[in-house]
């Protein structure tokens, strides 16, 4: 008997991942349930940034403009003493991903508004259906698909609904992983930080530096939010508690110690939080797949909690997309963790890091280290928190290091086509897998063999050509800026296989044929 569905995922938790899981599946044509415990989007703002990865996701889902209205462009970080001396400092260059070098490569954010624009985007897609105030509580599953059971927790009735696959993206305190027996293992810091969230009533001097106070007793991190909003995270000492804070008033000494008075602006908010390095012990358990905070936990310090979050949920939309619609095989969705894992793990590095020298516990060797610069480097060094992404694990082929183009992320200059039409690269390139060219049909670097496999994957070939040649064929593009040929030049390459999520897999100097999945 045919098995009936009511959707083809569904998705427990409608934050930012799941928004972003739910976002991604719909627009590739699934059909997708979003279950939400709460009508209101959380007020307070957690997340502050986002960078041109994440910009980069919102560009192939069609949403990037809409977002742009509502985040601002960060100017660059700092970490500096209370006496003024500068400890480091990152300055954010133009994007590699964006337009004619114009896009910012980091933005400010105010989460509760740019939550609201990703939900009016959801609310568009005719594929989608969100239920708010909906308590899942209870998640089974079979060979053949996932049942939700949820609450309406208005009046306590219990819907259940079939899908083929679920997404569980509710939460460091996920009931589903729990429900699953997923274990979490890591630690908690027991320091507890007060956040402090802002409205500003005027500008001062460098306002818009994202500031690391670093102190060993009260470090502090000072961040411009988007539409006029500004934070201070603060940790709480021995012996003070949320108690000793009840309302503004008791906060207010905070933020004059600071130098920050009423003239410059009003408590909107506080609340507070403490530090996790924790993670799941797996990701997935048959149907079902772990996104975002219920897969893992960050500090805060290299502003990827969230945005890690959205790219598991993007990671894993477009592979499970494609599977729905058989253009994969079930087989992909093993490749999500593996490649997801690696990356969670260099940011949650990362972010312990950079807490180290906010709490000046890092010593002079390590901030020698974080600020040295690679001798004989193929690709021009850039700071690891601003550096463009890479994958380090998964469906990729040849050696992944700093001298390999397999792994990095395509720059996306402006490009033209054979008719002319001019603009940023992904809005040129065919959907799904393609080889590119340098100058030549990459289809012509291929043995019977592996076109045959790169056929199978749906891939279009497409030659680029320099700017001050002519097209010869329909699947060609033009190479406006020489960012692209420059490129592939650098890493001494002819052609690449790209992955939809615009990754290298594959290069001609180590092999272009389809990688193997493990």
């Amino acid at each position: 008997m045919p098995q009936q569905y009511d959707a083809d995922v569904a998705i427990v938790g409608y934050g930012p991942t799941g928004l972003l899981g739910a976002l991604t599946l719909a627009t590739k044509g699934a059909s997708v349930v979003a279950f939400e415990r709460d009508k209101d989007i959380y007020a307070r703002a957690r997340a502050v940034t986002v960078n041109d990865w994440t910009m980069r996701i919102f560009q192939e889902l069609g949403i990037d403009e809409r977002i742009e209205k509502v985040i601002e462009t960060q100017r660059a970080l700092r970490w500096v003493t209370y006496d003024g001396h500068e400890v480091m400092r990152v300055e954010h260059p133009p994007s590699t991903l964006g337009t004619r070098n114009t896009k910012p490569r980091f933005y400010n954010i105010y989460q509760p508004t740019m939550e609201a624009e990703l939900r009016r985007c959801g609310e568009e897609l005719d594929r989608l259906d969100v239920r708010y105030g909906a308590e899942v509580v209870g998640v089974e599953q079979d060979a053949d698909g996932v049942t939700i059971t949820s609450r309406d927790r208005e009046t306590g009735a219990e819907t259940t609904t079939r899908a083929r696959y679920a997404i569980a993206a509710d939460g460091g305190s996920s009931a589903t992983r729990k429900m699953l027996g997923i274990p979490m293992h890591g630690d908690t810091v027991e320091t507890l930080w007060i956040v402090i969230d802002c409205k500003v009533k005027r500008w001062w001097p460098d306002r818009d530096l994202l500031t690391f106070w670093t102190d060993k007793d009260r470090p502090v991190v000072d961040i411009a939010l988007s539409a006029g909003n500004h934070r201070w995270e603060i940790p709480l000492k021995p012996g003070e508690t949320e108690a000793d804070f009840p309302t503004s008033a008791e906060v207010w000494p905070l933020l004059e110690a600071l130098g920050v008075t009423s003239d410059d602006v009003e408590i909107h908010q506080h609340a507070f939080y403490r530090h996790h390095v924790r993670g799941a012990e797996t990701w997935r358990q048959g149907r079902i797949f772990l996104a975002g905070d219920a897969a893992h936990l960050m500090p805060p310090w290299a502003g990827a909690g969230m945005q890690s979050g959205m790219r598991d949920a993007h990671n894993l939309g477009w592979k499970l997309a494609r599977v729905l619609r058989g253009e994969l095989g079930t087989e992909w969705l093993d490749t999500y963790e593996a490649e997801r894992r690696p990356n969670v793990a260099f940011f949650t590095g990362l972010a312990v890091g950079l807490g180290r020298v906010i709490k000046q516990e890092a010593t002079p060797e390590e901030l020698e280290a974080m600020n040295a610069v690679p001798e004989n480097t193929v690709t021009p060094f850039e700071p690891p928190l601003v550096a463009p992404p890479v994958l380090d694990a998964g469906w990729l082929r040849g050696e992944i290091g700093d001298a390999s183009i397999v792994g990095r992320m395509l720059p996306q200059p402006i490009a033209g086509d054979t008719v002319g039409m001019m603009g940023r690269l992904d809005t040129l390139l065919p959907d799904g897998f393609v080889l590119l060219g340098a100058d030549v049909d990459p289809a012509t670097l291929l043995t019977p063999d592996q076109k045959a496999e790169w056929d199978a994957l749906g891939a279009r070939y497409v030659a680029v050509r320099p700017r001050d040649a002519y097209t010869r064929g329909p699947d060609e593009l033009v190479d406006l800026e020489g960012v692209l040929l420059a490129w592939f030049a650098r890493y001494g390459v002819q052609a690449v296989a790209v992955r939809p999520d615009k990754f290298v897999a594959a290069a001609d100097k180590t092999g272009l044929a389809v990688p193997t999945l493990n």
